[in-house]
């Protein structure tokens, strides 16, 4: 038995062998076949592509041997085009150097004729010259003279004559040209004056406050005068309360201080509740509208002109030029009567009218803080003018109206003209008011220079000055030292008819307020 299943088993082994040799066999026959058929095809499609290659190469060949005839041809064509271009520039050569060569020709003899013309006149100024020598020989002969001393007498001759035209004729130039000038110049003036109306001056140092009945005054002056007292304190003014009907009179130099006076008496007339706290109350406030009423004028006064773009700080400066008065006539209406001058002058003689103007307005600022700062109205013009940035040409103006500095316009010339026309002009200056008013001014700056003076009020005409001093500074017996060197100070720097009185006040004041 198990000799059979040996036997069986060697059997499938050897089938098994015999069907892998079969398969291995018939496997390679059909790799064989196809491996056949691929190099068969491979042959084709190699055939094929070297078919395909020669066909493209033979293509090609032709599209080049088109190419290379068809770019011969062309190259042909332009070597034949430029062929026939130079023989043409050829001859156009050859035809101008034929024409250059006649030109030639012809400049070469009319060469040959300037030589002979030329020759011509060397002779011709050979002989000229002999002939002058011999004419001068005989002028010289005849007068006596040689030609430098005969050419030195006729230059003298001469020069002489022209210098005798040369004078006329400047003498009448000069005495035609200032006539010209001058009429002119009094065109221009008389034309500005016609169109600028000034009034005359018509100053005052009083005012009249009217009252409502005489009952009034009484008011007024206050228990044992406690209200006039504190009014006068207050703002510096003289009330004279004398027999004139229903009227109290406000006296002082200074316009300002009349018309805050003017102002709050005025108030406490129609609130009718008149004393020493209500007083020192309206008081401000009329201060308060006397500074409202300043900055107005200032803006009327630059519309009225015509002009725009000045500082804020100018234009309340220039209002409160109202107030003051230079030899009675009052500066802000002369600083406007000056603008319009100077812009009327401008206009005759093609000059910027606005510039024109806004020097004349501007021409004596100054004229509004003189009386707190130190220095000339010109000085203190310039100053302020410089701060709230005025053009060069107004500063100049300002600066060389009064003849200070030379002025660097025509315009800076105008402003000088219109100021003197305004100051000039009848009606337009009172003398005496000035003198009064510097005496006034120069009474308060005595007494302001001392320590401890608070402030300081000229009243009565100049015949009084009053004096509030720091109580905390100065004491009762001081009050006598300071009155007596006062006086002494007074007496020696002002000149004034009869007496000034020297009234110095002392005064404590104590506050306190219930709650």
């Amino acid at each position: 038995m198990p000799q059979v299943i040996i036997a069986v088993v060697i059997t499938l082994i050897i089938t098994a062998v015999a069907v892998w040799f079969i398969s291995t066999e018939y496997h390679k026959k059909v790799a064989n076949t196809k491996i056949g058929n691929a190099e068969e095809q491979a042959r084709g499609i190699i055939d094929e592509a070297v078919k395909n290659a020669e066909d493209k190469k033979r293509e090609a060949m032709l599209e080049i041997k088109e190419e290379t005839i068809r770019s011969k041809n062309e190259i042909d064509k332009e070597i034949k085009e430029r062929r026939n271009e130079i023989q043409r520039n050829e001859r156009r050569i050859v035809q101008k150097e034929e024409n250059l060569d006649k030109k030639l020709e012809s400049i070469e003899k009319r060469e040959a004729s300037f030589r002979a013309k030329e020759e011509d006149l060397k002779k011709q100024k050979v002989e000229i010259a002999k002939l002058n020598e011999q004419r001068v020989q005989e002028l010289e002969r005849i007068s006596g003279l040689t030609s430098e001393q005969a050419k030195e007498y006729l230059l003298k001759t001469v020069e002489e004559d022209v210098k005798i035209d040369t004078a006329k004729m400047i003498k009448e130039m000069e005495a035609q040209a200032k006539e010209e000038v001058n009429k002119k110049a009094k065109d221009y003036v008389v034309t500005a004056i016609q169109k600028c109306a000034a009034d005359h001056v018509a100053e005052t140092t009083i005012s009249v406050v009217q009252l409502p009945n005489d009952e009034m005054k009484g008011r007024i002056i206050g228990r044992e005068g406690r209200n006039i007292r504190t009014l006068e304190t207050m703002t510096g003014v003289d009330l004279i309360i004398d027999d004139t009907p229903e009227a109290v009179i406000l006296s002082s130099f200074d316009p300002i201080r009349r018309e805050v006076a003017r102002i709050a008496l005025e108030k406490l007339i129609v609130d009718g509740r008149i004393h020493p706290a209500r007083i020192e109350e309206m008081v401000e406030k009329a201060q308060k509208e006397v500074e409202t009423m300043i900055r107005e004028e200032g803006e009327a006064a630059v519309l009225e002109v015509g002009i725009h773009g000045i500082h804020p700080e100018l234009v309340r400066l220039l209002g409160k030029m109202k107030y003051r008065t230079s030899y009675g006539q009052n500066a802000l209406k002369h600083s406007i009567e000056v603008a319009q001058l100077t812009g009327l002058l401008a206009a005759e003689i093609g000059e910027d009218v606005r510039m024109a103007k806004r020097a004349g307005l501007l021409h004596d600022i100054g004229k509004a803080v003189d009386h707190d700062m130190e220095g000339s109205h010109i000085q203190l013009g310039v100053e302020l003018c410089r701060k709230y940035k005025e053009s060069p040409l107004v500063i100049n103006a300002v600066e060389a109206h009064h003849g200070d500095v030379e002025p660097e316009s025509l315009i800076a010339c105008l402003v000088q003209a219109a100021d003197t026309i305004s100051a000039a002009r009848p009606g337009a200056r009172k003398e005496t008011l000035e003198t009064y008013s510097n005496r006034l001014q120069q009474l308060e700056d005595i007494t302001n220079s001392y320590k401890g003076v608070e402030k300081s009020f000229a009243v009565q005409a100049g015949r009084e000055v009053r004096i509030l001093v720091v109580p905390e500074q100065i004491s009762d017996a001081d009050m006598v030292l300071l009155a007596r060197d006062i006086s002494k100070q007074i007496e020696t720097e002002l000149e004034y008819p009869g007496q000034i009185k020297v009234n110095v006040i002392r005064e404590s004041r104590v506050v306190d307020y219930a709650k």
